[in-house]
């Protein structure tokens, strides 16, 4: 079979390609792998719709058998404020489907690496996105259990052709099962108050999505960006980022599931996110909000649920390690029952950091997926 790579233009008739190709192609019919909303990860890979392009670079190539059929996908990209904070001349690579067939994946990282070497750079890892809001990580553990909307599903032999090109492991993440207990743990109760009346905390709702954008809009990603800066890859969001942010989640959220807690002079300090799982919606609507998938994703959002994600979790960082993140727990934990929701997705955690898998000791929790950044010098060429 002659294998032809191709450079995809950064233009939406061109990128719906690629973005279909997992869905419609590699992983049709496959019952754990969740696609995107098309139309999101258009955005994402378009340079005027993505603030992340004032930093970042990207190339992207598709590769077709000899019958013009598409069979592989794969993008390049360079986030300069990465580089600037690290010191290293890395580039990434991400949005990576292939079908199992080793000529594929060789000639597509090739592609990739050629022009990596040709922006100067001297190191590849990945998969990772333009920054740490869009999916990263190569699964490695789990593939028979269903993807959330955050993350990325993969066939199992993504992970012996990309060690077979010289890869090695840089960092895993791993994900839990957290099952909702039938009440608030004892343990958090006490935890809570003795926290709250020590640092003079309290949590707050709302149930205005305006007004939690007017009140708290900035300050949640700016408190990510506090919370997530010492750890791997963390690209910290940009005003123009987070203003995007801001309009494309607060107005979707179920409010009852956001958590917020503000220190004596009304400072944000913690902020807990869930969501009600979009991924059988996902499934169901195969990326697409037209003409019917909407519904589906309304369902899941606004219905009845049984699965709810952890989107994020972030607690100022000299408040870390002190029972913050009680107050958190104590306050959705009622939402969850409420509304039926049998377990929580931990969503990706990185492998070392304890602080973060120390909050799930009080819950009956199944680490049920595990996930890998790779690394390679650009020095070393593929073998084709």
């Amino acid at each position: 079979m002659a294998i032809e790579i191709r450079e995809i233009k950064p233009v939406k008739r061109e990128l719906l390609k690629f973005v279909h190709f997992p869905i419609d192609t590699l992983y049709k019919g496959n019952p754990y792998y969740v696609p995107s909303l098309v139309l999101d990860e258009v955005d994402t890979l378009l340079p005027e719709r993505n603030p992340a392009f004032d930093f970042c670079r990207s190339v992207y190539y598709m590769a077709f058998d000899d019958a013009g059929k598409p069979v592989g996908r794969i993008a390049g990209i360079i986030n300069d404020t990465v580089n600037s904070k690290t010191g290293k001349r890395e580039m990434r690579f991400g949005f990576v489907d292939f079908i199992d067939d080793r000529e594929v994946s060789a000639k597509l990282f090739a592609a990739i690496e050629q022009w990596g070497r040709e922006q100067g750079m001297t190191q590849i890892v990945g998969p990772l996105g333009f920054t740490d809001m869009d999916p990263e990580g190569l699964l490695v553990e789990g593939f028979d259990q269903v993807s959330t909307m955050a993350t990325i599903y993969n066939h199992p032999y993504y992970e012996s052709h990309i060690e077979a090109l010289g890869f090695n492991k840089e960092i895993d993440w791993v994900e839990f099962k957290i099952f909702v207990p039938e009440g608030i743990p004892e343990k958090h109760k006490r935890i809570s108050d003795i926290i709250s009346r020590k640092y003079e905390l309290q949590t707050i709702k709302y149930t205005s999505a305006k007004k939690i954008v007017n009140d708290y809009g900035q300050a949640i990603f700016k408190l990510i960006n506090e919370a997530y800066d010492q750890l791997y890859g963390y690209s910290p969001l940009t005003p123009r980022q987070i203003d995007h942010y801001i309009k494309m989640y607060l107005p979707v959220l179920r409010l009852e599931n956001v958590s917020l807690i503000i220190d004596k002079n009304r400072e944000l300090v913690g902020v807990g996110i869930a969501m009600p799982s979009m991924s059988r919606a996902l499934i169901k609507s195969r990326g697409r909000l037209f003409p019917f998938g909407w519904i589906h994703l309304l369902k899941a959002l606004r219905g009845k649920n049984d699965v709810v994600d952890l989107l994020l979790v972030a607690v100022k960082p000299e408040y870390q390690s002190k029972g913050v993140n009680a107050l958190l727990f104590t306050d959705l934990i009622p939402c969850f029952i409420k509304n039926g929701y049998v377990y929580a997705e931990s969503n990706p955690e990185l492998e070392v950091n304890q602080k973060v898998q120390s909050q799930w000791q009080y819950f009956e929790t199944h680490q049920n997926k595990r996930r890998r950044a790779y690394v390679k010098e650009l020095g070393v060429r593929n073998e084709e």
